[in-house]
């Protein structure tokens, strides 16, 4: 069959259009479903594939919104809530923390609420630190949440329809820099199974778990890492709650060795609970102490002379491996110039030429 190439913008559109026209009680709630490019794209034209009632735009009234979505779960429907900047739910967030995750919980089992959430997370032109935060932590601390950070265009359409047939609330986290990689995805309605990570990348020497943005930077470093002799194994977290790391575990116990790579911060971040809970249970098999990247401790600057060495990238991936692994540093150094000679004189607050579209 041959390959169909589109983005994740592309693939998570599909998804809302077909949820919504193979099922009415889908509702699809944003502020700006009327922009002229709305939610970067994904909501471009959904209504014209289902019904128009379907797209509803909202009042910037955030925890209102969710409120009525909440309501609306609870009575049968399946509302998509979809945020701009992750930074617009914390307005939501008594809503969904206290009321969508324990809704069920509370009520034995009586109550249902097949909520999802769209949080878009990312850098770029001076967003700064209250619209480029990614707080999966956050919203993963809860139980009765189930989060999910897709990276790839197929696994993005899939897992989307997955969590809108799911009766559980779905937060999902979006990555702007994600929604232009390309990939190969069917057409037609189909669900990915929200089950934990995938090994993208085999190898023998080191386990990279990477979420959201940080798993193709991780995929550039294994690539560059190879040519140096260095087999690393890389796998997409894919789901950050509920948290199945049964596969990380198989990878460590033959790597011996755990990086983690964030896309949010290196302090109480994913990484941090993927390094305890290995360290538990295969303390026994690492060669070397489990590492871990994520952005430092402090919050994002607007400046772009300030964000140099602020954000993990292939490069500080490749020099943590190469450290963890005694790779001579001349040998190291190589891979790092080729890395960064592949980005030339790109800005760090803009996307690599594989990227497409607004940033």
């Amino acid at each position: 069959m041959p390959e169909r190439i589109i983005n994740l913008a592309e693939a998570l559109r599909e998804c809302l259009a077909e949820s919504a026209a193979r099922d009415s009680n889908v509702l699809v709630l944003a502020e700006g479903a009327e922009d002229p490019v709305p939610m970067f794209g994904t909501l471009r034209d959904v209504g014209e594939r289902a019904t128009a009632e379907q797209v509803i735009e909202m009042p910037v009234a955030e925890n209102g919104l969710v409120g009525v979505a909440i309501g609306a779960a609870m009575m049968g429907k399946r509302p998509v809530v979809s945020f701009q900047r992750v930074e617009f739910a914390l307005l939501a967030f008594e809503q969904i923390v206290n009321n969508a995750a324990k809704a069920h919980y509370i009520s034995n089992g009586e109550h249902k609420v097949p909520l999802v959430v769209r949080l878009v997370v990312g850098r770029g032109w001076g967003q700064g630190p209250e619209h480029s935060q990614s707080l999966e932590s956050v919203f993963a601390a809860f139980p009765g949440l189930k989060v999910i950070m897709p990276a790839f265009p197929a696994d993005g359409k899939g897992m989307l329809a997955a969590a809108i047939e799911d009766d559980n609330p779905v937060i999902v986290i979006e990555h702007r820099w994600c929604h232009y990689t390309t990939g190969d995805v069917p057409a037609g309605y189909y669900t990915e199974s929200l089950d934990g990570p995938r090994r993208i990348r085999e190898g023998s020497d080191v386990t990279i778990v990477a979420t959201s943005y940080m798993v193709l930077e991780a995929m550039r470093a294994a690539d560059a890492l190879a040519a140096a002799g260095v087999q690393a194994e890389v796998y997409d977290l894919r789901v950050v709650r509920p948290l199945n790391l049964s596969a990380i575990e198989e990878s460590v116990a033959r790597t011996g060795r755990l990086l983690t790579v964030d896309t949010g911060h290196h302090m109480f971040g994913v990484g941090a609970e993927i390094v305890a809970q290995i360290a538990q249970r295969r303390f026994g098999d690492l060669t070397a102490p489990p590492r871990r990247l994520g952005l430092p401790d402090h919050p994002t600057p607007s400046s772009r002379g300030l964000v140099p060495g602020f954000y993990p990238d292939a490069a500080r991936i490749a020099e943590e491996v190469g450290d963890m692994l005694a790779i001579p540093v001349d040998k190291v150094a190589g891979v790092v110039d080729d890395l960064r000679r592949l980005r030339g004189d790109l800005p760090i607050d803009v996307p690599d030429p594989f990227f497409k579209g607004p940033f």
